[in-house]
């Protein structure tokens, strides 16, 4: 069975539509390491609170996470669309930003005078916070790759300038 079971994990990473699974899972590694590293430190060492701290922590790997979505996991490359790619990306950043800030501040609330030592407290927080994202990350999987990302030719109307500094622009690292 548990052969069976890796016989097809790996017939299905052999595809084009598995490897790209696998990337967008790398992918959302990445930004989760990066946002829960910036939200320990902002929350937990610069005690900003966990609205802020979860604001700023998700502002900050969207980047990153777009640009190796974008590129890496679905193969774009010139330009992103501004108003195809970058809008919706973002508001689905911050969609599942909205989500964890949510959780996080009930969380946040429901540790009010229960004693716990700040690290306790802070890695309860970031616990939810990840949670909260991974609820919503089978379904940006289905958005990015039916229309997000999907293939579509001609129409460069609304692409961002290269170099603009705006996520799809050649001028963000990526």
């Amino acid at each position: 069975m548990v052969r069976r079971r890796i016989g097809d994990l790996r017939a299905l990473l052999a595809t084009p539509e598995g490897r790209k699974m696998l990337r967008y899972s790398m992918t959302s590694v990445v930004s989760v390491i990066v946002s829960v590293f910036f939200l320990v430190i902002f929350d937990g060492v610069l005690r900003w609170g966990p609205v802020v701290s979860s604001t700023l922590a998700t502002a900050i790997a969207t980047v990153p996470s777009y640009e190796l979505n974008r590129k890496w996991a679905w193969g774009k490359n010139g330009r992103g669309h501004i108003w195809r790619e970058v809008v919706p990306f973002w508001a689905l950043a911050f969609a599942g930003w909205a989500f964890s800030t949510y959780s996080v501040k009930l969380t946040e609330s429901s540790l009010v005078g229960s004693g716990l030592a700040l690290v306790i407290r802070t890695g309860i927080i970031a616990v939810v916070y990840v949670t909260a994202f991974g609820v919503l990350w089978v379904v940006k999987f289905v958005v990015f790759n039916k229309v997000l990302f999907a293939e579509r030719h001609g129409d460069l109307h609304g692409a961002v300038p290269s170099g603009s500094g705006v996520p799809g622009g050649s001028g963000v690292p990526g």
